[in-house]
């Protein structure tokens, strides 16, 4: 007897994708509308890895710290925007203090006003300075990693597939994107490098599950040459669905331990990912699937088999 493991998810799923797909469709584009709304309205939360300052971290020795009262009074000093992030048990606190205007000199008069103020009752867990010079670099840097990726990604795509695989691919990734800027732009969730990173891992997911519903549609279009293109699409994504949805499921869990367990510094990348994998997951069915619907789909793939069956068997689970 051979070991198979466990098997819960539902086989023979015929969920009807391609009647609500152009309704999904709709939907997200008013929503990447309004997530670019939020991002020019609102702005996003940048870190001072993007615009430049000084990060403190601090640990009270007496207890609880008062983040109210702390941003008063660091307030009162007249250094501009200042950022207090209560961290851990509360005993700790990140203080962000924006770039000065009088270079580098000004920005250290500024820290050292802080710690006069604070006085002998905190210990100092650290603090870092990025200038406006590097905050900029690297800002474009972060921007050119994410369309470097997108345009790559598209490329590999349309290399393996055709073009209209990859204009489906490319909008599903742009969809993702948006919509993950829009929720920091909304939520005001302090954006730094971490959440680059957050993007790039996003991109990878949501395409690879991109490209596993796209080679099972090539896979059917090969088998079933007369079946309407609607009706394959819907075979396609059922029969990956078991895979889509479990594989979802794992990471989210394993982000959902990290959210809990791993503390206030990766927050932002831990949310970010949540947030992504499950838009990732709906833009591989209802952004690109409906690419091919619209624009079609070549059938005479080389190996097409000469008798194949018109109509679909009973799906399979991916």
């Amino acid at each position: 007897m051979t070991w198979r493991g466990a098997d819960f998810f539902p086989h023979d799923l015929k969920f009807p994708f391609s009647k609500w797909m152009a309704y999904a469709v709709i939907g997200s584009i008013l929503l990447n509308i309004l997530s670019l709304g939020l991002a020019f309205t609102r702005g996003i939360n940048f870190s001072i890895d993007f615009k430049g300052g000084t990060k403190i971290e601090i640990h009270n020795k007496s207890g609880i710290i008062d983040v109210g009262d702390l941003r008063t009074r660091i307030g009162a000093l007249g250094l501009g925007a200042v950022q207090i992030q209560s961290l851990d048990d509360g005993t700790n606190a990140l203080i962000r203090l924006e770039q000065q205007s009088g270079g580098e000199e000004a920005q250290a008069a500024a820290v050292a006003k802080v710690k006069a103020l604070l006085g002998d009752g905190v210990e100092y867990r650290g603090d870092e300075s990025v200038g406006k010079t590097i905050s900029n670099e690297i800002q474009y840097t972060a921007y050119e990693a994410v369309a470097v990726s997108l345009v790559a990604i598209s490329a590999y795509v349309w290399f393996r597939f055709e073009w209209q695989f990859a204009l489906g691919a490319a909008l599903a990734l742009v969809h993702d994107v948006l919509m993950t800027v829009g929720v920091f732009a909304l939520t005001q969730l302090e954006f730094d490098n971490n959440c680059i990173a957050a993007l790039l891992t996003i991109v990878g997911y949501s395409i690879n599950d991109t490209v596993v519903v796209s080679d099972r549609i090539r896979e059917n279009l090969r088998r079933y040459k007369k079946m309407p293109l609607p009706e394959l699409i819907d075979l396609s994504i059922n029969t990956t669905l078991s895979r889509t949805v479990l594989t979802a499921g794992t990471v989210i869990l394993a982000l959902l331990a990290l959210l809990f367990f791993g503390g206030s510094v990766i927050r932002s990348f831990v949310l970010a990912m949540l947030f992504g994998i499950v838009t990732g997951t709906y833009s591989s069915i209802f952004i690109a699937s409906p690419v091919l619907e619209w624009l079609g789909v070549k059938r005479d793939w080389s190996g097409v088999k000469p008798n194949a069956p018109a109509t679909s068997p009973a799906g399979k689970g991916a």
